[in-house]
């Protein structure tokens, strides 16, 4: 005798008494498709303040200092979300990445507002470290996309839970990552589905919480740039592309635009990068933008251990506010040739949280010590992008794109922009690679707090 198998009515109700059942004894459920009931929402909601928390203690914790109170539950977050959305166009959301001992804790919250906790228990930190690290490996190796193979099994693990079902569904085009220990300095926009970079669907931040990040929208269609830096150091190696990168940045927002978008501004070189001088033009210019060309450097141990390299000081990490970055904040500072200790927890604290520790806005640095065409490049398309989109991560991400596909490259003696040709500094000429595709060049440059 044949079975009838149960219709979808008949499963329906089945679902409802069983609902009905645990209701009663007084236990919690969730079903898929139902509303989860409210104590189980407040619990959530708890569980992701007192995560942010935890968060916002390790920056606390190394800093020495209190920052803020994270006060934001999932719902002011979706509806923050939802209000920057609207301004910008763009439909952002946050993504939690903590590992833990025994599994990876990831939660997305959209605009829509509903958190959704995916933890996989078969991502214990261990197995989740030997990814991490061969991951960093791909991005100093072959080009070739069909090597990327941690790429791809980190993509699966935290981006591929929520890719179709909510990423997708809901026309995230943009992700807020929220990064914990281990995985602070992974090269988001290098993840690999097999096909495409993670670049080629969304524009990319790292947040150290999202209750510690800034999240006013200015547009930055016009303002005023402080740009210096310097290209020979008495003790690190020497940046002979800075002078070629501080003139490219004053022309892509200068004489590059028209008369209504063009920014006011100046640079300053080797011996005019002092640290009273930049006080100083801090102080009297009030600048929205801060780019600094010089070494910055992540090291292990206290927060003065990591610092940027002036002319004539290095600037602490721990003394970062001795300049006065401006009134309410600076928009943007800009570290273009930074060298982070991958892997190390403290480094990627001090990384992490240079916005934090200086006040800043939005921070945009580099993982590794990126080459320095690649360097001139990256920074050289970033400023011509700048106020051309909404924001400064879709900035960041079209500069990052033309030069994954080919459009930013070098020929001869001189490197391929998208307003022309820029000779290369001679020092540079002979020395350099032609493709600037692959992830090396361009996945190690982030932005760091806030995208808008």
């Amino acid at each position: 005798m044949t079975q009838k198998l149960p219709t979808n009515r008949d499963k329906a109700e089945l679902v409802k008494h069983w609902i009905a059942k645990f209701v009663c004894v007084g236990a919690t459920l969730t079903i898929v498709g139902f509303s989860p009931l409210p104590a189980l929402s407040q619990t959530l909601s708890e569980k992701i303040l007192a995560m942010e928390s935890g968060l916002k203690k390790e920056f606390e914790d190394y800093f020495g200092e209190h920052l803020a109170d994270v006060t934001q539950s999932p719902d002011k977050i979706a509806q923050t979300l939802q209000r920057i959305g609207q301004q910008t166009k763009t439909k952002p959301a946050v993504l939690w990445v903590v590992p833990r001992k025994d599994h990876l804790h990831l939660v997305l919250i959209t605009p829509a507002g509903k958190p959704i906790v995916r933890d996989l228990y078969e991502v214990p930190s261990a197995k989740l470290g030997g990814v991490v690290d061969a991951f960093h490996l791909e991005m100093h190796g072959s080009s070739d996309k069909g090597k990327m193979i941690a790429a791809k099994q980190l993509y699966d693990w935290i981006i591929k839970p929520f890719e179709v079902e909510y990423l997708k569904a809901e026309g995230i085009d943009s992700i807020l990552f929220c990064l914990g220990k281990g995985v602070r300095t992974l090269p988001l926009t290098a993840l690999h589905d097999g096909k495409k970079f993670l670049l080629e669907e969304y524009s990319v931040t790292r947040i150290p919480a999202f209750n510690l990040i800034q999240t006013e929208y200015v547009s930055l269609q016009q303002g005023q740039i402080l740009a210096m830096g310097a290209s020979k150091f008495q003790q690190q190696p020497p940046l002979p592309a800075v002078p070629t990168e501080l003139s490219n940045i004053l022309q892509e927002l200068q004489s590059a635009r028209p008369l209504q978008y063009q920014w006011k501004g100046q640079s300053f070189l080797n011996q005019n990068f002092t640290l009273s001088n930049l006080q100083q033009r801090v102080n009297t210019q009030h600048p929205n933008i801060v780019h600094l060309a010089t070494h910055a450097v992540f090291k292990s141990g206290k927060p003065d251990n990591s610092y940027i390299q002036l002319w004539d000081t290095r600037l602490g990490l721990n003394n970062i506010r001795a300049v006065n970055w401006g009134s309410p904040s600076l928009e943007l500072l800009v570290l273009s040739a930074c060298r982070t200790a991958i892997g190390d927890d403290q480094a990627e604290l001090g990384f992490a949280g240079v916005a934090l520790k200086s006040k800043v806005k939005t921070v945009l640095a580099s993982l590794w010590n990126v080459s320095d065409e690649g360097t001139l490049a990256l920074m050289s398309e970033f400023y011509r992008q700048l106020g051309t989109t909404s924001t400064k991560a879709e900035a960041l991400r079209q500069a990052q794109l033309r030069m994954m596909r080919g459009d930013i490259r070098i020929e001869g003696k001189q490197l391929i922009l998208s307003r022309g040709a820029v000779p290369l500094p001679p020092e540079l000429n002979g020395k350099t690679s032609n493709d600037l595709s692959a992830p090396y060049y361009w996945a190690a440059f982030t932005l760091i707090s806030s995208p808008w």
